[in-house]
């Protein structure tokens, strides 16, 4: 499959490949090593080059079409700007509605019996045990240490224990706890002289639990959201017709047919594994069509790469799913994704390309990358640490290390946008992890010194903010963004004047850093405040997951991943309308850029593994029921 997709996508370009802008004799070289390396021959290639050449003659015939019949091509444009909107947001409020108004019940994985009998619930596959009033287990006794130790629930359901360094120290059994150490239900744990046990659930609760799941949990199933899509993609490629005619590249309704394909394959693919729930990707695939959509009328000759990037996001999403199934796993490559992030990092310092005053992107031969997308994703899962370590310091040490690496290396390169969202998700993963907000004043605190340093070195970076507030006062000069975005969104209306029928495109870093612009002018207001009602409805889940997470790893990734969505979202946003200085920080999803494209999707997989409804994540393993004795009662 991979090979008759790269082998077709070949014979789609032009002069030069479009996917990262690979010259033609080095593509035909690919292409050729390619083929000797597989047992396809050249007629494959002949199939897909004669569909392409089928494809133009029907273009030309509905280009002459609606030349000859204005009246038909100004009525179609008048009725899609409103079936877009209505479309747009049945998609949305689908998705919301599901998401808010399902509650997913707390699962009790066993029970913490304090002396005298009392049994706390354990509801999280990590648990903090301590005197402190905000560990999940409190004890008020004396001699217990505020954050004694933690137990942690492992993938076998079996149960660890490991102390924190306490005063009193933890003995299970009358056994010192040096490292962590596995416990069975019935054995006795001492913290600080205070015995307690670890009683398992029983199978009435188990079936209850089981059974409030499922009733709860309802069946979102894609089809609608589908096809609405699909009639969204349907009516933007007539309108490109009707507006670019015969200067529409081919490869643009090819691309977003073979899009629309990708939808389909996914949401019977997954439905047929047994998923259930499909909020999460039919928002992704909505903002998915809008960055094609920008692309169409901005680039054109770009659709290629940005579909491809797609198909490799889509797939990083799917690893990442199969990835975090196995939280150990996830807990052992820490430290490798370290050593590859802070590799990645100093490959662009030193060989980075200085692009908008920002030395972000690296090229390779045709090959362009911004690795500080792709940084993204491993540092969220450095920085989730689940709670058997996270007191630790040697833990705490790596990831802070590692935090002030990514920003200080952002900060050399002059990209400060994507610096603050680093910070910003650090601040959200340390809290999270801490709940101290005294610790985060001080780290706000020393930020803003190193600030007021890095301008004292930089004076230049002084000369970005001059204009802020002010772009009217300077429309020709530093102000010349942020005037024509805003000039060109409010000409749009509600509904906007049409796929490819605005002039914004025409203004520098249109299809990135004013996509905003773009949106409001040729699909409307409305539209434009629903991609960013759809961002904040990623937000919004994530904040509901803390409640009923399983796990804290997948609790803070999610978390992290919607505060990077959401304020790379509000920089992108207000930088194009002059509410915040511009920062060359792009939409998530719908901003052109196959880097972006592809850490947007990663991020995503977070969500999907903090989904813990039944049948609903593909990144958390099905529930397990206890057995025969389990079917017996549950029937």
């Amino acid at each position: 499959m991979c090979y008759l997709l790269l082998n077709y996508m070949s014979f789609l370009l032009p002069s030069q490949c479009l996917c990262y802008n690979v010259p033609m004799e080095k593509w035909d070289l690919f292409r050729y090593s390619f083929r000797k390396t597989s047992n396809f021959q050249v007629k494959d290639s002949i199939m897909f080059n004669s569909l392409i050449d089928s494809g133009k003659p029907l273009m030309e015939s509905l280009s002459k079409f609606f030349e000859n019949m204005p009246e038909v091509s100004r009525w179609i444009t008048s009725i899609s700007r409103w079936i877009f909107v209505a479309l747009a947001i049945f998609i949305l409020l689908r998705a919301i509605r599901s998401l808010l108004s399902t509650k997913t019940p707390v699962e009790i994985w066993a029970y913490f019996v304090l002396p005298g009998g009392i049994g706390k619930p354990l509801t999280h596959w990590e648990n903090v045990i301590g005197r402190s009033k905000s560990a999940d287990i409190n004890i008020d006794v004396m001699s217990v240490s505020r954050n004694h130790g933690t137990l942690v629930k492992k993938a076998d359901d079996s149960w660890y224990y490991n102390d924190l360094g306490s005063t009193g120290g933890s003995f299970i059994n009358g056994v010192l706890v040096t490292e962590p150490t596995r416990v069975d239900i019935g054995d006795t744990i001492s913290l600080g002289g205070v015995d307690c046990t670890i009683a398992s659930t029983s199978l009435q609760e188990d079936k209850f639990n089981h059974q409030a799941r499922s009733r709860i949990t309802g069946k979102f199933t894609p089809w609608k959201s589908i096809i609405a899509l699909t009639i969204f993609q349907a009516l933007l490629i007539i309108q490109l017709i009707i507006s670019k005619g015969a200067d529409l590249p081919v490869t643009v309704p090819i691309a977003i047919i073979l899009f629309n394909g990708l939808m389909w394959g996914y949401s019977i693919g997954t439905r047929v594994l047994g998923a259930t729930s499909f909020e999460i990707e039919s928002i992704a695939f909505f903002l998915s069509t809008l960055g094609l959509a920008v692309v169409a009328t901005s680039v054109p000759n770009e659709m290629m790469k940005q579909f491809f990037t797609i198909i490799l996001g889509v797939g990083l999403f799917l690893f990442l799913c199969w990835y975090m199934r196995d939280l150990d796993r996830a807990m052992k490559t820490r430290k490798i994704l370290v050593i590859c992030s802070v590799l990645l990092l100093l490959f662009n310092i030193l060989l980075g390309t200085n692009k908008y005053g920002a030395v972000n992107w690296v090229k390779l031969g045709g090959f362009s990358v911004q690795p500080s997308e792709l940084i993204k994703i491993a540092y969220i899962l450095v920085g989730a640490a689940t709670l058997d370590e996270l007191f630790e310091k040697k833990n705490l040490t790596l990831f802070l290390a590692f935090s002030v690496f990514c920003l200080g290396g952002l900060a050399f390169m002059g990209d400060f946008g994507t610096a603050s969202i680093f910070f910003i998700a650090f601040l959200v993963i340390s809290f999270l992890r801490s709940g101290d907000f005294s610790k985060l004043i001080l780290v706000i605190a020393a930020a803003g010194a190193g600030g007021l340093m890095i301008l004292r070195f930089k004076p230049y970076i002084l000369g970005r903010f001059s204009t802020w507030l002010h772009a009217w006062d300077y429309p020709n000069a530093g102000g010349f963004q942020q005037v024509r975005t805003m000039s060109a969104g409010a000409s749009g209306g509600l509904v906007g004047l049409g796929p490819g029928e605005g002039w914004l495109k025409k203004v520098a870093a249109a299809d990135t850093d004013l996509v905003f612009g773009i949106l409001c002018e040729e699909w409307g207001l409305i539209i434009g405040v629903l991609a960013i009602l759809s961002i904040v409805t990623l937000g919004i889940f994530a904040v509901r997951s803390i409640k009923a997470g399983r796990s804290t790893f997948y609790t803070i990734c999610a978390c992290a991943s919607t505060t990077m969505f959401i304020f790379q979202t509000i920089l992108n946003v207000f930088g194009a309308v002059d509410i915040l200085p511009l920062t060359g920080i792009t939409f998530p999803f719908v901003s052109n850029g196959g880097t972006s494209m592809i850490a947007s999707w990663g991020l995503l997989a977070f969500l999907k593994a903090a989904d813990t409804r039944e049948n609903a994540s593909i990144a958390v393993k099905r529930y397990k029921v206890k057995g025969e004795e389990y079917e017996k009662i549950a029937e």
